[in-house]
Formats: C-alpha cells, structure tokens, sequence
C-alpha cells in the first residue's frame, strides 16, 4: 500500500510507574530454579531485559491511554474537535462491550462524528490502527485520528509465577519465559494529512511521511503462542500465556524474510537505502536474528527492551518516541517500522522520518 498524504505528526507515551527488575522476578522463583538447577541470572542472559515496569493495582488501561493522547495533544496543540478517528489498539482491553476507545474519547472531549472503535491483533494492534486511520485519510474520509493503547503485564505475569511455583518443570519454565518478559505502558499515536501544520504553535512539529504498508501472515502457526482465560472449574477461570518461543523465532524469521522482500519490492527502496530499523521489541536474541537476516548493523537499529521489556502493541512506537526524543532518528531518515505478532501476523513500514 502506498500513501501520499498522510504524517505521523507526533508519538507519546505514558510509562508506568513500578520498576520490576529480572533479579526481583527471579528471586520469587527461587524455589523452581533449585528444582531445575537453573543459575541465578538467567532470564536476563536468555532475554537481555533487565527491567521492565507495571501499573500499579487497580489502573485502568484506558486512564493510560488517556494520559498518552492527553500529552500528544498538548504537545502538539492540536484540537480534539478536529479528529476524525480514534481507536483504541491494546492487548488489554477492560471489556468485552463497549469498545475502550469509547471511554478515551468521552474524557478527550471528542465530537459525535468521531469515528470510535477498538482494534485488536496481538503486538500488531497500534501497527494496524495506524493502517486504518491511514487509509482513511488517504481516502478523503477524515484529516486526523488518534491511534491509543495501554498494556499491561503485572496480572499474566503473577500468574504465570503462581503456575511455575506450582509446577516447576523445564517444559513449564520453557512455555513461560517469554511471558516473563512482559512490560506496561502507554502510548497515543497522532496521524493527519499534514494540513494543520500552518495552525499557531502546531508548525513546530516535524511531521514524518507514511511512505507505504506491506503485511504478510501466516494464520496456520496460530498456536504458537496464546494468552487469554482458561476454565478451572464451574464459573471459573486463570488467566494462562505460553509461547512455543524457538519455534514463534523459526517461523516469525521466516515470515519476517517474505514480507521484507515483498516491503523492498513494494517501497521501491533498496536495502541500503533505509537508514533506520524500529522494531518490535522481543529480546536480545531475536534481535540479533533479525539484523544477521536482514544485514543491518547494531548502529542502525534503536531498543527499549533492557528497561522497559516486550510491551505489546506499544513497543514499537514507544520505541520510535524515545528514538526521536535522543536525535537517533533524524530529518529525512528513510525509516523501516518491523513489526511481528502472535497469529502469525507481520507487518511493515517505510517513512521518511
């Protein structure tokens, strides 16, 4: 897909507050690394992460997603009146009905014509909200629109602690791992048709150009990893995440490889033009798959995941946020978005930054 008029004018985000280091996780397992005779320090070499942060109890994902749009819009000056679309794009959502976008618009003040709806797609959701309200503006339909989200780990991953304690196996170890990995935050994704940048205080703002989209799955390795209820008796239910991790590498390697050549292809760029890697942050080792496969070098490519973990859907575009905010991406940056989620979904963009 190609775009011709549409920009990401801005990226916020919301961390949150409680920093949950590896050894704190590792120290409440103990019990299960002298089952397995696992040594101390493992979940950080296995991931590379050495903390990653939680809400505290009882927060409200939309109160982060709200806190987010809250910033990107003071930042920007930009009114609510004058967006299209908002959607709401989390892992974690507070319901089954209404939408969670419904509750962020209502506290940002947006109009009765705003377009209001949740998407949902794995550690793809903010990825795909930026394609809907994307295409949106490319078609005419509107001129700005919000993509929010807000993740959290703390609950799947007390969970998955209680589960390893209670069975402390290497296969349980193995399933659950990744799980462990799990950060929290927020973030709000502003996208318009670059027609506001003559608004008083908005021509600041340095809009960055949606080039093109290319997506691939691979919906028969759906079951490579899981994350939802469970039934444990009559009216009950846990909440239960495993990843097949070495094999979600193998076959996410795999789908990564088809959908870059289709994305070299389709951007009509060459590998040596794109100056910048975002990615999807997962862990050290599948970084370093990823650069080897696609013959990037360490400079080229920015990470959070040493302090804030796998965040979900707002990995990446926390990640984009914070590269920006340290002058890693740069003015007229040709920028490749990489993104891969549960499913198995892939997706990715070019920008000039």
């Amino acid at each position: 897909m190609q775009y011709a008029r549409v920009f990401i004018d801005d990226i916020s985000y919301q961390l949150a507050p409680r920093i949950i280091s590896s050894e704190e996780i590792e120290r409440r397992l103990e019990p299960v690394y002298k089952a397995l005779h696992i040594p101390k320090g493992q979940l950080k070499a296995f991931t590379g992460i050495e903390q990653r942060r939680w809400w505290n109890e009882g927060f409200r994902y939309s109160d982060g997603a709200i806190a987010a749009a809250k910033k990107c819009l003071n930042k920007t000056n930009f009114d609510i009146k004058d967006i299209g679309a908002i959607i709401y794009t989390g892992v974690c959502r507070e319901g089954y009905e209404p939408a969670t976008a419904c509750r962020v618009a209502a506290q940002l003040g947006a109009n009765s014509h705003t377009v209001i709806h949740d998407i949902s797609n794995a550690c793809l959701g903010a990825m795909n909200g930026i394609i809907d309200i994307a295409n949106r503006i490319e078609l005419g339909q509107i001129k700005a629109g919000l993509v929010v989200s807000c993740e959290s780990a703390h609950s799947i991953v007390e969970s998955s602690i209680r589960y390893l304690l209670d069975n402390p196996t290497m296969s349980v170890f193995a399933d659950t791992l990744a799980t462990l990995t799990g950060g929290s935050g927020a973030t709000a994704i502003l996208i318009t048709d670059g027609s506001f940048t003559a608004r008083q205080g908005y021509h600041e703002l340095k809009g960055h150009k949606l080039l093109t989209v290319t997506s691939r799955t691979s919906a028969a390795d759906f079951e490579i990893c899981h994350w939802g209820m469970q039934p444990v008796a009559s009216g009950l239910f846990k909440e239960v995440m495993t990843t097949d991790a070495p094999l979600l590498l193998k076959k996410g390697m795999n789908l990564g490889n088809l959908t870059w050549q289709d994305f070299l292809v389709e951007s009509d760029w060459q590998r040596s033009d794109v100056d910048k890697l975002i990615c999807h942050q997962i862990g050290s080792v599948n970084r370093k798959h990823v650069l080897e496969q696609l013959k990037f070098n360490e400079k080229q490519d920015f990470i959070t995941f040493p302090t804030l973990g796998n965040m979900g859907t707002i990995s990446l575009p926390v990640t984009a946020a914070m590269a920006t905010e340290q002058s890693f991406l740069k003015k007229n940056d040709k920028v490749a978005f990489l993104g891969i989620g549960s499913g198995l979904s892939c997706i990715m963009m070019g920008l000039e930054w």
